[in-house]
């Protein structure tokens, strides 16, 4: 059946862009999921489809605030590391078995045992938790109670991970509380999802969604070119042509991805703050973002979210390029053209001319061909203020190990960031995101302050001093949250934030009116 529909499918031309009806077919790349694991999702597009399935006990809303989900409410104690949430009553598991607090302490032990399991290569999707979590325990049916390893109304955030039935934590396929369940799955080829009838909400009125598995990100939007598919998830920047298109309606989603040039402060002379500002202005970010990335990226200049509450959106002056005041800069720290070469250079501490040279390290992505060229365009950049720059590819792997020894110059490369919005993992001295060596007791004291925020208000103002500092040190040059489109022959969601890891969010509960 699934079969002959998408061939049906395929021969029918375009049509106009319409409402959904009451299926949808999807297209997403995926071919190391062998099982339905949402603890363990191995894809960027599964974690979209298992958001269908699963529910947390906090859920992120359009203003990227947490909102109640299978909790229906929660307080912390007044030390704020105790926190108590309560579950909706009546709320049951697609088997139709009733959802207890049992069932959020093993799915929450399982997610800590394996994050704190220092014999373990592979620590789980959820690893971050046990930055949060000290213990979980059920104080009745329908309260769970977690202790937290610091005062923190960040913890909130941490609490989106999906529940699991206590008996099914290592289970394929596991009974959830989403609107959706997995009535058939060939890996690499399909899944079929049809409408959860114990589901808690009203029931979607798209009765199911047929997945289409596809080998590559080029498989994707060809199968959405020949209309095999109705909707898919692409960060191909070939797909940028069909954003005008009749047949088409595009959504823009940020992903967690965010673009960086790091700069190492212990190699010479990136630890003058003089010459990591005149990087900074020598860079037109939004030049790469528009011509080599065709606006498929989310412009920022700190590491929080652009358009949300959290950024601090007073510091443009910080980021403007000034190549005039570039050169200023590195002429404060004496750097000339001597010998009329093009570069900069200046006597050493043993006397000898040396010139202002940096090597670029850059690795590719096998679904991001553009890495390279945005190298490229910075060293370029650099060298109109004087700077000799030298681009060198690498490997993920070469441009891991050279990021933790610190041997390196310039790095192009990116931050994975989490739900939620802390980043002391790589501002704080000695973290292990820090991998510019950057070192600032005052911005140390700062993450450490956002750390026990315990509401939205202190916690708003502490990450506004945070950009704040972070322009001020420019520890490195934040360039931009890279997005993809969401193509799609039928509107399925009214959400205005559309991100990465919930694609499909708003799906159920979507109304043809």
């Amino acid at each position: 059946m699934l079969l002959l529909s998408l061939f049906l499918l395929s021969c029918l031309p375009s049509a106009e862009a319409s409402n959904v009806g009451d299926s949808l077919i999807v297209g997403i790349q995926s071919t190391k999921t062998t099982a339905i694991r949402p603890l363990e999702p191995k894809e960027r597009d599964i974690v979209s489809i298992y958001d269908l399935l699963y529910d947390g006990l906090v859920t992120i809303d359009d203003n990227y605030l947490p909102q109640p989900n299978l909790a229906e409410s929660w307080e912390s104690n007044s030390s704020g590391n105790t926190w108590t949430f309560r579950l909706r009553k009546g709320v049951t598991f697609s088997d139709g078995s009733p959802l207890t607090a049992q069932d959020v302490v093993a799915t929450l032990q399982y997610i800590l045992d394996r994050a704190n399991d220092e014999a373990a290569t592979d620590h789980g999707y959820y690893v971050n938790l046990k930055y949060f979590v000290s213990s979980v325990s059920a104080k009745d049916e329908q309260t769970v109670v977690i202790k937290t390893k610091r005062k923190y109304w960040g913890i909130l955030y941490a609490m989106t991970f999906p529940i699991l039935p206590a008996e099914h934590v290592q289970s394929d396929n596991p009974p959830g509380t989403g609107a959706y369940v997995v009535t058939n799955f060939q890996p690499a080829s399909y899944i079929w999802l049809q409408a959860n009838e114990n589901w808690w909400q009203t029931r979607p009125k798209v009765k199911e969604i047929t997945v289409v598995c596809h080998a590559t990100p080029g498989d994707v939007v060809e199968s959405y070119e020949y209309a095999r598919v109705d909707t898919i998830f692409t960060r191909s920047i070939a797909a940028a042509q069909h954003k005008s298109g009749s047949a088409s309606l595009a959504m823009d989603y940020r992903t967690n991805q965010l673009e960086v040039l790091l700069m190492n402060h212990s190699a010479e002379p990136l630890g003058s703050l003089n010459v990591r500002k005149a990087i900074r202005y020598a860079i037109d970010v939004d030049k790469l973002a528009n011509s080599i990335y065709m606006g498929m990226v989310d412009r920022t200049d700190t590491p929080v979210i652009p358009g949300t509450w959290m950024y601090n959106d007073t510091l443009s002056s910080y980021f403007a390029t000034d190549i005039e005041a570039a050169k200023k800069l590195l002429e404060e720290d004496g750097w000339y053209d001597s010998n009329e070469d093009g570069f900069l250079d200046r006597v050493n501490s043993k006397g000898e001319l040396e010139t202002l040279s940096l090597t670029l390290h850059v690795y590719e992505e096998p679904d991001n061909n553009v890495r390279l060229e945005v190298a490229n365009s910075i060293a370029a950049s650099l060298a109109v203020v004087g700077i000799d720059c030298t681009v060198s590819t690498i490997t993920f792997a070469a441009m891991d190990e050279k990021l933790t020894a610190g041997a390196f110059d310039l790095a192009l490369a990116a931050y994975a960031m989490d739900v939620c919005p802390d980043y002391g993992f790589m501002l704080m001295s000695g973290n292990t995101g820090n991998y510019v060596r950057y070192r600032s007791t005052a911005m140390t004291d700062l993450c450490k302050e956002l750390r026990t925020c315990m509401d939205q208000g202190s916690y708003t103002h502490t990450l506004h001093r945070i950009q704040t500092k972070f322009a001020e040190d420019c520890p490195f040059i934040c360039l931009y949250y890279r997005s993809g489109t969401v193509l799609t022959r039928r509107m399925y969601t009214t959400v205005r934030d559309v991100r990465e890891l919930e694609l499909l969010r708003g799906i159920d509960t979507f109304h043809e009116d």
